[in-house]
């Protein structure tokens, strides 16, 4: 059976959860990847209210959708950020900002990505996706010199603030999958290595593959499939372009606005970037990989309602599935 199609709803979520759904049915999408924030999924409202999630998953049921994961990227994202500032205040719902004091935000974040497992577990969903936060990103410039033992800090402090997170991943039955992406303890190959051996790469904790945020970092998302694939809990399919060819436009972007193209590279659609697609998805046919693959769209330089349904095209295209055992056996012997 063909792996299901979903669309990540984050970059949907000024549109009303029901507007989304009907889209996405329209588009011939699967299911979704529902994001916490808008109207989509409400972790408080979720456990506060017996009859929220069954109105969510009529709403799905109606539009011939089903939810194979939910996403709570923005409060995962303040868990264990340093600084905690007005970039936060911007993501956060009100009544996790509070007063701003920063270990405070941190504390009610943590609730809130425990809350949220026990809200997925309610719908019925197995896997959340998500940021952690990093108290050492603000370092990864390298000057002033970075002593090991504030490196080792940063490690120690993430461990001590998701353990007890995924203490109640484990006593509801669901995983977190971490999106290994820049601003993150596991930002790359490496850092997704030391994170996962900081809490004893317990199973509660693997990852969302995500092969754009590796392209632009020059690093290979097929290897990094074939070396985490015991970790590969979900998958997000966004591309990206890497535009530094003419020794002006560098990696770091220069602060310019997404789509401006005077940076050094963009998110765009899916089949349009430098992505090996083909490769990608042969790894994690060879993996056995067997769960959803979700479109995020984020490509500021194409209408939306474009370039969704552009991509699902893209990606079933591109998806095939691997050879049945009868026929490796065949092969194999011939």
């Amino acid at each position: 059976m063909a792996r299901p199609i979903t669309l990540f709803t984050g970059q949907w979520a000024d549109l009303p959860f029901e507007e989304v759904c009907r889209l996405a049915s329209e588009w011939g999408y699967d299911g979704l990847e529902i994001a916490c924030w808008g109207d989509h999924f409400e972790v408080d409202k979720a456990l506060a209210d017996e009859s929220y999630v069954d109105r969510k998953l009529e709403t799905l049921a109606k539009h011939n959708l089903h939810v194979y994961a939910i996403s709570n990227h923005l409060v995962g994202q303040a868990v264990c950020d340093h600084p905690i500032d007005e970039r936060h205040k911007g993501i956060l719902p009100a009544r996790l900002w509070g007063d701003g004091e920063a270990e405070g935000v941190r504390q009610r974040a943590a609730q809130e990505m425990k809350d949220t497992a026990r809200a997925a577990a309610r719908l019925g969903v197995r896997t959340v996706v998500g940021f952690t936060g990093s108290s050492i990103w603000h370092t990864v410039a390298m000057f002033p010199p970075v002593p090991t033992e504030m490196i080792d800090r940063g490690y120690a402090d993430f461990a001590e603030r998701w353990n007890p997170i995924l203490d109640v991943f484990d006593e509801v039955g669901v995983r977190f999958a971490h999106e290994v992406h820049p601003s993150e303890i596991a930002y790359d190959y490496y850092t997704a290595q030391r994170t996962l051996d900081a809490i004893g790469r317990r199973p509660a904790f693997g990852l969302n593959w995500d092969p754009s945020h590796f392209v632009w970092q020059d690093l290979d998302p097929v290897n990094f499939i074939f070396d985490f694939a015991d970790r590969i809990y979900h998958v997000d399919c966004k591309d990206a372009k890497v535009r530094t060819g003419d020794g002006r436009r560098g990696r770091m972007a220069s602060h310019l606005p997404w789509a401006d193209l005077r940076r050094g590279w963009d998110f765009v659609s899916t089949g349009r970037g430098d992505v090996p697609w083909e490769d990608c998805f042969r790894a994690l046919n060879a993996i056995g990989y067997d769960g959803p693959i979700s479109i995020e769209w984020e490509d500021a330089g194409m209408d939306r309602l474009v370039g969704a349904p552009e991509a699902i095209k893209f990606v079933r295209s591109q998806l095939f599935e691997p050879p049945s055992a009868a026929f490796d056996a065949a092969f194999s012997s011939s």
